[in-house]
């Protein structure tokens, strides 16, 4: 079976977080190879998706300067993830959202189309990224929760999810079809979190 049509996905670029590990900076607006990161992952989502929203909490004017939708959460506090999950899902007009870090400037240029075929053929809630990582000889399955498509019809479930006091992913997916999709290549999917990262990975 073939992928979802990319017009009728939304991306989502979460970007609304403290940056708390690299010093209380906005991360998406960190430089990376001569731009900020959340411009990196505009540019490499952009062509996988129909349109795309920025959430983000603070620079609001910088960001919607890359000529994008820029929503702040709907939570008071920097809840976290599923807050700026939920406010995407609030502002998507199309049937699928693909959510992805503003950190995470490298990401898989195949996100989408691995992401969308799996949940067509799983008919899942929600299609999300595992790559298997090798550490002292063994393989683990390392799950990236905010590498996900999902049917925007599941926001009631993410809202009831908040409102009763939940943040952790994990804790949501519990409550929907999950279907998991391996990435060979795990350097996609890291996510620069400290400015000895930053400077690591400009390499």
């Amino acid at each position: 079976m073939t992928g979802i049509d990319q017009q009728l996905i939304t991306g989502l670029i979460l970007a609304g977080g403290r940056g708390t590990r690299m010093g209380q900076v906005d991360k998406g607006l960190q430089n990376f190879r001569g731009a900020p990161m959340a411009l990196h992952a505009l540019m490499r989502l952009s062509p996988q998706v129909g349109e795309i929203i920025i959430n983000a909490n603070q620079n609001l004017a910088v960001y919607e300067s890359f000529g994008t939708q820029v929503w702040p959460d709907q939570i008071e506090g920097f809840a976290g993830p599923l807050a700026g999950v939920q406010t995407g899902l609030q502002h998507c007009e199309t049937p699928y959202m693909l959510t992805v870090p503003c950190d995470s400037p490298l990401l898989p240029e195949n996100l989408c189309a691995c992401l969308s075929s799996a949940l067509l053929n799983d008919d899942a809630d929600l299609a999300l990224a595992v790559t298997l990582e090798q550490e002292y000889g063994i393989t683990r399955r390392q799950t990236h929760p905010v590498f996900a498509l999902m049917k925007s019809s599941i926001l009631p479930s993410l809202t009831d999810f908040l409102q009763q006091g939940g943040r952790k992913v994990d804790a949501w997916f519990q409550h929907l079809r999950i279907t998991e999709v391996v990435f060979e290549d795990s350097n996609g999917f890291r996510n620069i979190n400290t400015l000895q990262e930053l400077r690591q990975f400009e390499c």
